[in-house]
């Protein structure tokens, strides 16, 4: 089954010092019926402004996985970990034990725009972790490029799931397959672009912030159809 979520569909958090659409229920947003999509519980699509940011607050037996689209983003952790992200980052935390953080918006003058994901782990109490790294956009040109994954998977960072994520920028009419294996999810989130997702079921076209749920086993195409510029996406294999 496929079920395509639009842009509109989201629940829209504006603040003053930030700007989110939330894909699940998360904070004010609360929906029963849209509480996760397996072992993703949340997804986020977060606009930061200048000199802002969320303070320093704690979590425990998550995975959380941010993706840097646009600007620069500063985290800061209790293990001493520090960073300024640039865009085409992906940053992951497990957070075990517990782990406080803050993401802060170190620049006076441009937003950052930034993807937030919470996985549950394939088991809670583990040892507090963070990792980051930079993946330039031609390796995600007219590719599936995996960034972050429950398995051994050399070059990407390690979660603690049974999870595979993957970053694509196609350009217009290229196309690029992935086959979902039995007893596995696919959520498809559309950045920036347009996107024609093809599979059994049919032919469906999505706007940006649209995203696709796919439960049944499925071999999908995927394919960039923007008019100008490409189509940027992210794709998450799950349980």
């Amino acid at each position: 089954m496929i079920k395509i979520v639009t842009s509109a569909e989201r629940h829209t958090s504006n603040r003053e010092w930030i700007h989110s659409e939330f894909s699940f229920s998360f904070a004010d947003y609360d929906d029963p019926s849209n509480a996760h999509f397996g072992v993703l519980l949340a997804h986020n699509d977060n606009e930061l402004k200048p000199g802002q940011g969320m303070g320093e607050h704690p979590h425990h037996d998550l995975e959380i996985i941010t993706y840097v689209i646009s600007g620069v983003l500063k985290h800061q952790d209790d293990l001493g970990n520090q960073a300024e992200l640039q865009a085409g980052s992906v940053q992951v935390m497990s957070a075990g034990t517990g782990i406080s953080h803050s993401e802060t918006n170190p620049s006076p003058a441009e937003h950052v725009r930034f993807l937030q994901m919470w996985l549950l782990p394939d088991r809670p109490g583990v040892t507090p972790a963070w990792d980051a790294k930079f993946f330039p956009r031609e390796l995600k040109m007219n590719t599936l490029l995996q960034v972050a994954s429950g398995t051994d998977a050399e070059g990407v960072l390690k979660l603690g799931e049974d999870v595979s994520i993957y970053l694509s920028v196609l350009e217009t009419n290229r196309e690029v397959q992935h086959s979902q294996q039995e007893g596995r999810r696919t959520h498809l989130y559309l950045i920036t672009g347009n996107l024609e997702v093809s599979c059994s079921e049919g032919t469906f076209q999505l706007q940006p912030g649209d995203a696709a749920r796919i439960r049944k086993s499925c071999d999908l195409t995927l394919k960039g159809t923007s008019s100008e510029g490409d189509a940027e996406f992210i794709l998450i294999d799950l349980p």
